[in-house]
């Protein structure tokens, strides 16, 4: 059309220069831009207009060039069609013209325009003559392209011109991109777009001399790899790709041996060809490219298969008989690093999987392109959490596989390493575990992999310093036990790993202070014991430090005495500091000593008592000599007595061993008897400190912090060595009590008191509080003396709400202190730290008001009707007190609120009659602080038990429950949001259900301020309890697993026995409700009025989770809480009487009818068991379920027939059986007839049961039934030809729930919980381990509760095939329906003649009489998920004829979306159901009757649609939407079929699809039977 045009044009315009001018003339548009292209192509193809060309071509495109109009597509359109014209114009005008215009484009024209030009002239330059320009053209495309925002046209036009153009051009294109620098990942898009234009000139398929090969260049090969591993566009991929596939092509052409550049390593060229080897390289990188392209669908069921290959990539680049690299190691990491960068993250766990599991089959040669990878990229992609999740059917905490493969893969990976760089490498590979942030399941599992190397001496000093940096890395994490775990790992890989040559004690005493204690390296442990083993067998190999004396003894005992008398003696030219001295040297410090002493134990076989003394004699003599002196030493410096005591706090705290075996501890009873023997002058220095006017600035406050830590530790450790009269300890408490007091009483005589007056008050009160505690603990130490009145007195009276008065200004001190990190603080200014001195001030006051309270419980009446003898200001005004705890809330940081809490919960159960608005103001306050700080770990647990001693205080539970007022209200607000939070926050539930149980259980014992009655007004607590439990997230579910994994170690992992169980679990929420419930007497009314309040609450939660609209399938939250309903209703079972069944037996029946998961069955089918046989009066209830219609009850009546089969125990307490037994025959038999084929097994396994039961107890009218139930039996058993039935008849019978449970001797705690959970196929996340119950110890078990463990075997057995289904018709889970007509088969008793005709047939004779023609077409659809695919499919099965559609599920009919799609296709139609876990064996079946499984895949194997012949008898197997045909499947295929594509999309819908393989296959029929050609 644009020819006729043009040629129209130029008819009625002879001449050329007329016509151009005159479309040159007007305003500049596209569409004059193109008609202008139009005449001048035209012009060129008659070869006329030279001259006009030139003219037009500088006179009116060049300057339209400059000056394109502007604004929306109109600009890129008009420089598209001025290009086209002076392509057309340099032509006609010849190369004069193309040059003029090429060395203006370069000089004047800006970028986009000139690209223009320049693509439009450059095939027209001459070579000789025009080299130079042609040069320049070539330099300023490249560093256009790589410029990296340059304009589309020089990669579509542009370079492409420069490709075609004469000889100096791509030779100058590729100087310039080996000018460019270095390349890098990043600029690999620009690289590969230069390349791939000039890749026709590049990469010759046939030799020329001018043309430069980029085969031998190996920048060449680094950027095609970039762009293959690394490159985030597919188009920048699909370049490499191009090149990689060129090059080679090119090679084979050539026929010509090349190397790509000289070897710098022992590894071979990035590239080489030999004409030899021909077949064996084009057969590698067809395989290679073959994988690069098919990593593009990003789909693991497309790539699975093709993986394969890439093991026989490495078979070919490997030599076997050499050991060596064929081909460069590089190439294979580019597929890692594909698969690596994949979005997919099932891809890349397959990727990563795939690369670990290489080391386990065959070992590859080393190279430092493999180390370089191993410490990059698969590090990076190691740092996936997702990565490590548990492969599907892999119990719970058994481990994630891939942290095992990895275990294995670095221990071979670092054995076949060289001896000089295996060093180098694991340096590398520790560091890079520094130089991120991990979370802490990839930082575990790379840890964990590190401490299984075999011992080997690879690390020094720098090695054991980027061990710490790991080691900070994993105090990131939350998770505390993952964290203390993999600080075990890190330190036994530092034992394994270090040269102790190459390092010194003092840098190995440094990495192990970096552990924590109470986390991992503690005493008593593994760890421990194997940490001393350590230094023990390389005790005197240690580097010397540097600069030590000739001789010096490098051994463990003398650094242990030298860091002693060093920490203990400073050096005399230290500077007095006023700040206290680092805990981290002290810390240092005692755990060498304790190290120390440990290491000399080892080296005697027996214990010696005397011997452990004197050890500790020898290395804390400094210590000890130093403590006896601080009493009567006034002269000592203070930071030489901090420290000493630092010291000793960190010892006695670190000495006692965790676990078993911790109290016949020799070390510790000898330290802690060396220690009290200078108690007497300890006490003397903390009594001069504390009282003597010695505590005057900020820094002091810290010191007396420390002086009250010594005081705690001698207090607690005089208790346990036994507290007698006249100790030390004693005699100090009483004076500093009353020094405290008297200092905070003196009057400040009217003067502004001074920075020093100041924090002495504050140091009087922090002893007070510290007292108070002290006393509230230790029983010894309630014995009150006569003068602590006096101090309950003052502290009673204490302005609650009065803030410390500001300091005036002092005297500047004459010197500065130097911080540790180099910064100067003067205490010049009294108003420095003044925050810190009010806080700790009004944090102790309410710590002695709390205990005041709480103990002496002075806010109650005496029994004259006043007030106690000793009556407090405090606590006469409780409200006004209350008032100034809410101000101080206000005031305090989160930190310090626990003690003020503690009063408000003294405070409001008086107050709560009399001023109820003040009591609910104070929960709302203490509300918002507590639900502020969900994120705050440090302080949010003590807050949060604190808040929930408050406000679910028993006493206060039950006075708001009278009053029914506001309060009350407001309590149940607060436990609805803190039942809430716990599903963010696990753990915050079972403070809450712990602290109430506990309330409770003691109030109903006497034992407890409050009632028992207060459980029953806020029984919804204990409802939630007893079902609570989320659904875990997929990361939550991981970290669940992992810990599960480090727990089952139990104590090879240090961890376990440091870290206490903090229960915060959400089973830990179900076992204390439980247990509570356990504890309950059902012949308490109270208790049984609960009980039955609770059940019927239940009941109710049980229905309506029944009626909800939200999704319910297996393991759905739906799901999960019914299945908890009904294991608390067995709990709780053996309280319910009779009267109150009656009230619950109609729902209970009513649940057995309703459609449920297995596991809510069994235990529906399990209570009911247990009601008739405690209850035989309900039997008429039960046998009326039966009455119902088959159509009404469908397949719930399989609930009550397998009630029926346990008759044996029903009938236990009926007198008269024989009525029982006549009944239960009657109804079996009725329901052998009916229609439904699993109804019919389970009235069989029924019929079997009573029969046999009937024998057993010589039942009278045996005979008489005889003849008619034997005949059943016998044709079930025998059910010839049956085929799928008769397996399913047998795995019925040995199902555990008919074989192996027994109702009564299975009822407990293990069955409920643990094993029918398992065996009912319900999540892992629901089995609650009996033994958790025997370990929470919160609540006291019973001896009337259910037992915990099984009488039977039933916990031993696995679970079975078959499984209750709540729709119908398909039964064994794996196996198929081979003969669908077996599943209709109905046992008629009275008759031996059976129907055994086959169903297919059956639908070809019915589509015969509808005249529809016959096909031997299967159509498998079981993998579709969407109704909508379905219901189209299964319309175009029923058009062309086809003989069976296969469903997952038969339900699938009634879908609204299926039915507007199918438009009653179904209805003529043969449907079958075949659940996805029975395809395997279907299709096998199928495969035995001589049918060919076709699959719809794309696959390296795939036949084309349009060259296939069908056989008659094809089954056609189509994919699941999102997922495909799954990799197991794909093995049963005879044959995969894939639709030819033109388009750029990768797939089509499903149905769209099946419909073209059905037609193709009816088409081809329709040929073979001789018909007339269908329509095309």
């Amino acid at each position: 059309m644009e020819r006729v045009l043009a040629d129209a044009l130029l008819a009625q315009s002879p001449e050329p220069r007329a016509l151009l001018g005159a479309l040159c003339g007007g305003e500049a548009s596209a569409e004059r831009a193109e008609s202008l292209r139009l005449v001048l192509q035209r012009l060129e193809e008659r070869g006329t207009g030279a001259q006009a060309a030139r003219e037009v071509a500088e006179g009116h495109l060049v300057p339209l060039l400059r000056a394109p109009p502007a604004g929306g597509s109109a600009g890129p359109r008009v420089l598209r069609a001025v290009g086209a014209a002076l392509r057309s114009c340099a032509r006609l005008a010849g190369p004069e013209l193309a040059t003029a215009l090429a060395a203006q484009a370069l000089r004047e024209l800006p970028g986009a325009p000139a690209v223009e030009l320049l693509a439009a002239v450059a095939p027209c330059l001459r070579a000789p003559e025009d080299a130079p320009l042609l040069g320049r053209v070539a330099r300023a495309a490249v560093e256009l392209a790589l410029a990296g925002d340059a304009p589309e046209a020089v990669g579509a036009r542009l370079l492409p011109a420069l490709a075609q153009s004469a000889e100096p051009a791509p030779r100058e294109a590729w100087a310039a991109l080996g000018a460019a620098g270095p390349g890098a990942e990043g600029r690999a898009g620009p690289e590969l777009l230069v390349l791939s234009a000039l890749a026709e000139r590049l990469l010759p398929e046939r030799a020329r001399r001018a043309d430069p090969d980029a085969r031998l260049r190996g920048r060449f090969w680094r950027t095609v790899q970039a762009g293959l591993g690394c490159a985030r566009d597919a188009l920048t991929r699909k370049r490499a790709r191009y090149l990689l596939q060129k090059a080679v092509q090119g090679s084979a052409e050539l026929a010509e041996d090349c190397t790509c550049g000289p070897r710098d390593t022992n590894d071979p060229s990035l590239f080489w060809w030999s004409a030899k080897k021909k077949d064996e390289l084009l057969k590698f990188w067809e395989n290679y490219i073959l994988i690069m392209e098919v990593l593009e669908g990003n789909q693991i069921h497309v790539i699975k298969p093709v993986l394969p290959k890439l093991n026989s990539l490495f078979e070919s680049a490997v030599s076997e008989e050499h050991g060596c690299w064929l081909l460069h190691p590089s190439w294979h990491v580019c597929v890692y690093k594909r698969m690596f960068e994949s979005e997919n993250k099932t891809l890349t766990k397959e990727g990563v999987t795939h690369f670990l599991e290489l080391y386990e089959v065959k070992p590859l040669p080393c190279s430092p392109e493999l180390s370089e990878f191993v410490t990059g990229p698969l590090m990076d992609a190691l740092s996936e959490s997702c990565l490590y999740s548990r492969s599907p059917g892999q119990l719970s905490g058994s481990g994630p596989p891939l942290g095992l493969k990895l275990q294995k893969f670095l221990a071979t990976y670092i054995s076949l390493l060289p001896e000089e760089t295996k060093s180098c490498f694991l340096l590398k590979f520790i560091q890079r575990m520094a130089d991120r942030h991990w979370c802490a399941v990839p930082i575990l599992f790379l840890s964990r992999a590190l401490a299984s190397l075999p011992r080997c001496k690879a690390l020094g000093r720098e090695g054991l310093l980027a061990l710490r940096d790991v080691l900070q890395c994993t105090m990131i994490t939350h998770q505390v036990l993952l964290r203390g775990a993999a600080q075990c790992y890190l330190l036994q890989a530092a034992m394994h790993l270090v040269d102790v040559e190459k390092v010194s004690l003092s840098e190995v005493s440094t990495f192990l202070t970096s552990l924590r204690e109470e986390e991992s390296l503690a005493r008593g442990t593994v760890l421990w014991t194997e940490l001393c083993d350590w230094l023990h067998v390389n005790e005197r190999h240690f580097r010397s430090p540097s600069g030590s004396a000739e001789g010096y003894e490098a051994s463990l005992n003398a650094y242990v005495k030298t860091l002693v008398k060093e920490f203990v003696k400073p050096p005399g030219w230290e500077k007095e500091s006023s700040f206290m001295p680092d805990w981290l040297d002290a810390r240092l410090t005692a755990l060498m000593v304790l190290l120390a002493v440990d290491v000399e134990g080892m080296k005697t076989q027996f214990s010696e008592k005397q011997r452990t003394q004197n050890v500790l004699r020898i290395f804390l003599d400094p210590l000890l000599d130093t403590l006896g002196r601080l009493g009567t030493s006034a002269y000592m410096p203070v930071s030489r007595a901090d420290s000493c005591l630092q010291l000793l706090v960190r010892l006695l705290h670190s000495c006692v061993p965790r676990g078993p075996g911790a109290q016949d501890d020799e070390v510790s009873a000898a330290l802690q008897a060396s220690v009290m023997s200078a108690a007497e002058s300890v006490s003397g220095f903390l009594l001069r400190r504390l009282t003597m006017d010695e505590l005057h600035s900020v820094a002091d406050l810290d010191r007396c912090q420390l002086y009250l830590a010594v005081l705690a530790e001698l207090t607690g450790l005089q208790v346990k060595l036994g507290w007698k009269a006249g100790n030390p300890i004693s005699r100090l408490i009483s004076p500093l009590r009353n020094a405290c007091v008297h200092r905070l009483q003196e009057a400040e005589g009217g003067q502004e008191p001074t920075l020093g007056h100041q924090v002495q008050r504050v140091a009087s009160m922090a002893t007070l509080a510290a007292l108070c505690e002290a006393e509230d603990q230790l029983v010894v130490l309630q014995t009150r003396p006569p003068d602590a009145e006096p101090v309950d007195s003052f502290l009673s009276a204490l302005p609650l709400s009065q803030m410390l008065q500001k300091p005036r200004s002092e005297e500047p001190s004459s010197g500065a202190c130097q911080l540790e990190n180099g910064r100067v603080f003067e205490e010049s200014s009294s108003s420095q730290g003044w925050g810190k001195i009010v806080t700790q001030y009004l944090h102790d006051q309410w710590v002695c008001l709390s205990f005041l309270l709480r103990k002496r419980h002075l806010l109650t009446p005496a029994a004259g009707g006043g007030l106690l003898e000793c009556s407090l200001p405090a606590t006469e005004r409780p409200s006004q007190t209350l008032r100034s705890a809410l101000d101080v809330l206000m005031v305090l940081p989160v930190g310090r609120i626990v003690p003020v809490f503690r009063c408000m919960e003294v405070l409001v159960p008086k107050l709560l009659t009399s001023e109820e608005p003040l009591c609910v103001e104070s929960f709302d306050v203490a509300w918002k602080i507590v639900s502020s700080l969900s994120n705050t770990q440090l302080t949010f647990w003590p807050n949060l038990k604190a808040f929930v001693h408050f406000v679910f205080d028993n006493e206060i539970l039950t006075i708001a429950a009278k009053l029914r007022g506001q309060a009350y209200f407001k309590i149940k607000e607060i436990m609805c949001k803190l039942i809430e939070m716990s599903s963010i926050k696990t753990g915050v539930f079972n403070a809450l259900m712990c602290h109430c149980c506990q309330s409770w259980v003691a109030a109903a014992s006497g034992g407890c301020r409050g009632s028992f009655s207060s459980a029953k007004d806020y029984s919804e607590l204990v409802l939630e309890a007893c079902v609570f439990g989320t659904v875990f997230r997929r990361d939550q579910r991981l970290i669940q697993d992992v810990q599960t994994f480090i727990e089952n170690l139990g104590q090879d992992c240090a961890a376990n026995v440091v870290i206490e169980n903090t229960k915060r679990e959400d089973y830990c929420v179900r076992i204390c409700a439980v247990k509570f419930l356990c504890l309950l007497d059902g012949s308490d009314r109270a208790h049984k009025l609960f009980l039955e309040d609770l059940a019927i609450q239940l009941l109710a939660k049980d229905e309506s989770a029944s009626k909800s609209k939200t999704r319910y399938h297996e393991n759905s939250l739906q799901h999960r809480v019914k299945n908890r309903v009904w294991q608390t209703l067995l709990v709780l079972f053996p309280r319910f009487d009779q009267n109150f069944l009656n009230r619950i037996i109609d729902k209970i029946f009513h649940a057995g009818f309703i459609n449920n998961q297995a596991s809510i069955k069994y235990f529906i089918e399990w209570i009911i068991v247990l009601i008739l046989h405690k209850f035989p009066q309900f039997l008429p209830k039960f046998w009326a379920c039966f009455s119902s219609g088959e159509e009404k009850l469908k397949t719930s009546i399989c609930t009550f027939l397998s009630v029926l089969s346990h008759l044996d125990t029903i009938i236990q307490n009926v007198p008269e059986k024989t009525l029982v037994l006549k009944q239960a025959l009657t109804v079996a038999l009725q329901w052998c007839l009916s229609h439904n084929f699993s109804v019919r097994l389970y009235a069989l396994v029924a019929l079997k049961k009573v029969w046999c039961l009937c024998k057993a107890l010589q039942f009278e009218e045996c005979d008489a039934w005889s003849t008619l139930t034997e005949c059943s039996l016998s044709q079930a058993e025998s059910m010839h030809g049956a085929g799928n039935a008769r397996k399913n008849w047998q795995r019925i019978q040995d199902h555990f729930f008919f074989s192996g449970f027994h109702p009564l001797k299975d009822y407990c705690l293990e069955t409920i919980f643990y094993t029918l959970p398992r065996l009912s196929g319900v999540t892992e996340e629901e089995w609650i381990a009996v033994d958790k119950f025997a370990s929470f110890t919160d609540i006291p078990s019973r001896a009337g509760a259910p037992r915990y463990w099984s009488k039977t075997a039933l916990s031993k057995l696995s679970p079975g095939d078959w499984s209750q289904q709540d729709q119908g018709s398909a039964l064994g889970e794996e196996d198929s329906q081979p003969e669908w007509a077996d599943v209709q088969k109905k046992i008629i008793p009275w008759g031996h003649s059976t129907l055994e005709s086959d169903l297919e047939l059956v639908s070809q004779d019915r589509a015969a009489k509808l005249g529809k023609s016959i096909s031997r077409l299967i159509v498998v659809a079981s993998l579709i998920d969407k109704p909508t695919n379905l219901g189209g499919l299964c319309r175009t099965c029923e058009v062309f004829g086809a003989a069976l559609l296969v469903v997952a599920n038969l339900q699938c009919v009634s879908d609204r979306q299926f039915q507007h799609l199918s438009v009653s296709a179904e209805q003529w139609l043969p449907l079958v159901e075949v659940r996805p876990s029975q395809l395997m064996a279907y299709l096998q079946q199928k495969k035995a009757e001589g049918y060919t499984v076709i699959g719809v895949e794309q696959t390296a194997q795939s036949c084309d649609l349009a060259q296939y012949c069908f056989p008659e008898k094809s089954l056609l197997l189509l994919g699941n939407e999102r997922e495909g045909i799954p990799a197991n499947l794909i093995q049963q295929l005879d044959v995969c079929v894939e639709i030819p594509q033109q388009g750029i999309t990768r797939s089509l819908n499903v149905h769209v699809s099946g419909a073209l393989l059905i037609w193709e296959y009816t088409r081809q029929r329709l040929r073979l039977l001789g018909g007339a050609e269908p329509p095309s």
